[in-house]
């Protein structure tokens, strides 16, 4: 499988009293074309920074992205929903597109199941479906890579269960190259065909472990049981 090579030698932050502090250090995988990856390491390792360098937010660093990064139609998902309040859901989807295109927003929400829900402003949606417009915005552009930043934090397991479902539907159908950031060790093994591992800050990359587990066994039970042998090998990095 083709991949895009990333080598972030140095990242640095400058703190309040004018010291560099070190964010990564030698931190090199490749983003492989079309999978599913998820980026798991210690709060406070660096995985968002490395999510903003690699979608051209942040550009002080040093070191190299794959040409493809800079060049491909990209979607992102954050944390947070970050639908603007004064527009409505069909409104905020359709910001996404270069022009405005109705039946592709409608088709996006249909594609999350808020179709008929387009005229309603995003006060009047539940968290979930704020989550649902979210993603139905990041795919309407019909993105080559996605880049999501814990995007089902904060919702509760059953709530988000559905969502990690809906995801894997979207991807399968549309497969795009997929990298999402999460500080969930079983979301990570239920949605991933590999999982980059990251240290302490300043982060460097420990594993790249592939996800072997078909995906129709993907099930509780199974999915604690990988986690368990990933937390015997990573001691301190993966926790059960």
């Amino acid at each position: 499988m083709h991949g895009y090579p990333i080598a972030i030698r140095e990242k640095s932050y400058t703190d309040t009293d004018g010291r560099r502090v070190p964010v990564l250090d030698g931190l090199s995988f490749a983003l492989e074309a079309n999978a599913f990856t998820c980026l798991i390491g210690p709060s406070g390792c660096g995985k968002t920074t490395t999510l903003r360098i690699l979608t051209g937010l942040d550009e002080d660093f040093t070191g190299t992205v794959d040409p493809f990064l800079r060049s491909a139609r990209i979607a992102v998902a954050f944390q947070e929903p970050r639908l603007l309040p004064w527009r409505t859901v069909a409104e905020n989807v359709a910001l996404a597109l270069e022009r405005r295109d109705g039946a592709r927003v409608a088709e996006a929400l249909a594609d999350v199941g808020l179709d008929g829900l387009g005229a309603r402003y995003p006060a009047e949606l539940s968290l979930g479906q704020a989550r649902r417009a979210a993603l139905a915005r990041a795919f309407a552009v019909r993105p080559d890579a996605l880049f999501l930043d814990e995007p089902f934090v904060s919702l509760d397991e059953a709530g988000a269960h559905r969502l990690r479902a809906l995801l894997l539907q979207l991807w399968r159908r549309h497969r795009v190259t997929v990298l999402m950031v999460t500080h969930n060790v079983r979301e990570a093994v239920q949605l991933a065909d590999r999982i980059v591992l990251l240290s302490e800050r300043p982060a460097h990359v420990v594993e790249e472990v592939a996800v072997t587990l078909p995906r129709e066994k993907r099930d509780p039970e199974a999915i604690a049981a990988f986690v368990r042998d990933l937390a015997g090998r990573f001691p301190g990095l993966v926790s059960l």
